[in-house]
């Protein structure tokens, strides 16, 4: 619903919010879905997480605002990482009339600035709406979404990949605090898209000096018993040469 005063909608500038989660198995990406009729005909639409900006509000705030709504996240991994503007990314009738009735305002061009966020999926519950359903979607599944959002997704992702070569750490926060090697590469695996050599991936995991041996091991399983690794962000802070507090 539009508002008035400081607290209405400014009309041309959105945030949308690209969710990346891991459950184990698969990269995922948080989906908004709405059902609507136009001209007499069902409309099936779905969407990533994002809204238009309030006349007061910073676009971070807003996005910040779409995590906890959704997902009842406070405090994951969230950056912008580019604006799309393209004057015809919300030109077709059906992405309009979601806009239209979503908002009660007529609008016209949107430049939208975009985020991601990386989570591990546990049992957190996606929050409902009164007129949109959200699902975790896997990224190698996903349909023809609703204005631009099939390119902002396949931005975030070769963004995410770049900053992991970046910042190691980032791709730690998808594991359990104890994880064994093949939970690694497997992730590792899912985040890139391809398969990793065993042995060398081992290697050379193993010689970073953030990634530390525990004295435990797998139990009940029918396979060797693999060990538990942990991530220290001392370690890993000490390594880049960082001071911690």
């Amino acid at each position: 619903m539009n508002k008035t005063g400081n607290n209405s909608f400014y009309p041309h500038v959105s945030v949308d919010c690209v969710l990346l989660g891991y459950n184990g198995d698969s990269l995922q990406v948080l989906l908004l879905e709405k059902n609507f009729v136009e001209n007499h005909a069902q409309f099936n639409g779905m969407k990533l997480p994002g809204r238009l900006i309030y006349n007061n509000e910073d676009p971070d705030k807003a996005a910040q605002s779409l995590l906890k709504e959704w997902a009842g996240i406070h405090n994951a991994y969230l950056k912008q990482f580019k604006v799309f503007g393209d004057p015809e990314r919300t030109s077709r009738p059906e992405d309009v009339n979601w806009l239209q009735e979503a908002v009660d305002l007529k609008i016209g061009r949107i430049v939208t600035v975009a985020y991601m966020a990386l989570i591990r999926i546990t049992s957190r519950k996606i929050q409902p709406a009164a007129n949109l359903s959200a699902r975790w979607c896997p990224v190698n599944e996903v349909p023809p979404l609703a204005f631009d959002h099939n390119v902002i997704l396949k931005e975030a992702l070769v963004e995410i990949r770049k900053n992991i070569r970046l910042d190691p750490s980032i791709i730690y926060r998808l594991l359990p605090p104890k994880f064994t090697l093949l939970e690694l590469r497997r992730l590792y695996e899912v985040v890139y898209d391809q398969t990793m050599d065993v042995r060398n991936f081992h290697k050379k995991v193993k010689r970073s000096p953030y990634l530390i041996a525990l004295d435990e091991k797998e139990e009940n399983v029918a396979h060797r018993a693999a060990r538990y690794y942990r991530f220290d962000k001392v370690s890993y802070n000490r390594h880049l040469g960082l001071t911690t507090m």
